[in-house]
């Protein structure tokens, strides 16, 4: 019985996986493959800053989050590498130089590090559908393979922080096109096409990474919001959810940290 019952439960197991592999692969690459045909903008790959009314708002507060960053990373053995949070990105990165830190993941509120970074978390409020955000500390020399993100229904916005002089020593590459951050500038770009990013200086780069809904027409723009509820309860992000929970209690009862 017992055998029984363990057999069934891997087989429930093993269809959930195949089924949100099924899922993302037939449902969000034929729903990207409709956005990109059917939209304006569908095969944009870098976005004007002034697309965006609220970016500019956002980049008036540049200075209150850097100064929150600031505090933050001096601490920064405090904040978990990357591919402990989610471990899919061992395909990016296996050491400490890409860390991140987690105000929102794909609607879910990190409670405690929003409370750590009032001002940050008031600012994320003014970006409209924003789904996923953190502090993206990326070290020396680092640089991250190419690489695609994982679904087309949101467009990826950064905020320079703390870059490295020269500016040119740290970009990201979307095809032929290249592109570098600013401190205080924003970003804007289509994550689902394949890009690189290097680090080439010898400190830090430092950027607020936020993923937010794609503006799209109805009936798109309601597909989309029910994919992106859909995702959030995927067990990739439960995962990540799990996985943050364990990092804070760990940091909190002084397993971790200083």
């Amino acid at each position: 019985m017992f055998w029984l019952k363990s057999q069934t439960l891997r087989f429930f197991s093993f269809a959930i996986r195949q089924s949100e592999s099924l899922f993302k692969i037939v449902i969000l690459r034929s729903f990207e493959w409709l956005i990109e045909t059917t939209t304006p903008d569908g095969k944009t790959k870098f976005y004007p800053t002034e697309k965006f009314s609220w970016a500019l708002d956002v980049e008036s507060r540049w200075r209150e989050i850097r100064r929150e960053l600031d505090e933050l990373i001096k601490h920064k053995e405090k904040i978990p590498n990357f591919q402990i949070v989610s471990p899919l990105q061992y395909f990016l990165t296996k050491d400490d130089d890409w860390k991140v830190y987690f105000f929102y993941m794909y609607g879910y509120r990190v409670e405690k590090n929003c409370q750590a970074c009032p001002k940050t978390a008031q600012v994320l409020k003014m970006i409209p559908n924003m789904k996923t955000a953190f502090f993206s500390i990326l070290g020396p020399k680092k640089h991250l393979r190419e690489h695609r993100g994982p679904y087309k229904g949101v467009l990826r916005y950064h905020l320079g922080l703390k870059i490295p002089e020269p500016k040119e020593s740290c970009k990201i590459r979307i095809g032929k096109e290249s592109a570098h951050w600013e401190e205080g500038k924003s970003l804007i770009f289509d994550d689902s096409f394949p890009h690189e990013v290097w680090n080439n200086a010898d400190s830090h780069r430092i950027i607020l990474f936020v993923d937010f809904l794609r503006p799209l027409p109805f009936p798109w723009s309601a597909l989309n919001r029910i994919i992106i509820k859909l995702f959030s309860l995927s067990s990739y992000i439960q995962t990540m959810r799990k996985n943050q929970k364990i990092w804070d209690d760990q940091t909190l009862d002084g397993s971790q940290g200083c």
